[in-house]
């Protein structure tokens, strides 16, 4: 399926559920956890423009254009509401989307929940951007990897650690450079007005998406809970799929 250039999966039966990834991240992020997602949901996975095997945009790349990309796969779908899932920059991404339009979502799950940057983390994103811009994305990903992944994660399971590795390697340079400057340039929405049941999802060993990160966002969205996973870092869905498929399946159905 494409939606304005962006690649979509669709696999499954039953109500909608959109999953979004996160920065590095492709539809790939979530395929370890749809077997069981898609026993009772009807699941669309976007690239989003610029990630995986969506090309760039020739508009610029910011999360609000991120979130018109989603209302038009929703349109395009025939969705009027949805369940929503995102995971790091994807979860920021669904933040926006469920604050705007608070009546078209049944239920949010965000995964390694993020808010928008510090000044040190924007200046950061910048400096990534600019790095994978002169020198690929081989400068960044093994730093990623190892910050991102629990230790048991590299060490016990080295095929998991292998895929977040590729999934990073196979980005588009200047692609995932503006997916940075959107970290960099994006701003909280309106917590206040996200109506719908909200699952807060960290790692216990996330480095960002962490679950300090998760009890502030629990604090400012109302109807929220938090679970988080053990053993667990940053990229929830590869380190511990079986226990972010239960707690996604028990949530949204």
């Amino acid at each position: 399926m494409n939606v304005n250039e962006m690649r979509v999966e669709v696999s499954g039966e039953g109500p909608p559920l959109v999953l979004v990834h996160g920065l590095g991240g492709t539809s790939n992020f979530w395929q370890p956890v749809l077997p069981v997602l898609c026993r009772r949901f009807m699941v669309y996975r976007p690239d989003l423009p610029g990630s995986g095997r969506s090309p760039k945009s020739d508009r610029s790349t910011t999360v609000a254009g991120f979130v018109s990309d989603l209302i038009a796969l929703f349109d395009q779908a025939a969705i009027e509401r949805v369940h929503l899932a995102g995971h790091s920059f994807g979860s920021l991404v669904v933040q926006h989307f469920a604050s705007m339009h608070p009546d078209r979502v049944i239920r949010l799950a965000l995964v390694g929940p993020v808010k928008a940057p510090s000044e040190s983390g924007r200046v950061g994103a910048r400096d990534r951007a600019t790095k994978v811009r002169r020198e690929g994305m081989a400068a960044v990903a093994d730093a990623i990897v190892k910050a991102a992944t629990a230790a048991v994660t590299r060490e016990q399971k080295p095929v998991a650690a292998a895929f977040v590795r590729e999934l990073l390697m196979r980005q588009d340079p200047e692609g995932y450079a503006r997916t940075c400057e959107a970290l960099a340039e994006s701003t909280d929405p309106d917590l206040g007005r996200i109506a719908s049941p909200t699952l807060l999802l960290p790692g216990r060993e996330g480095a960002v998406g962490t679950p300090l990160m998760a009890e502030r966002l629990n604090r400012e969205i109302a109807n929220s809970v938090v679970r988080v996973i053990e053993g667990c870092g940053h990229w929830t869905a590869i380190e511990q799929p079986e226990e972010t498929a239960r707690a996604l399946d028990e949530f949204f159905r």
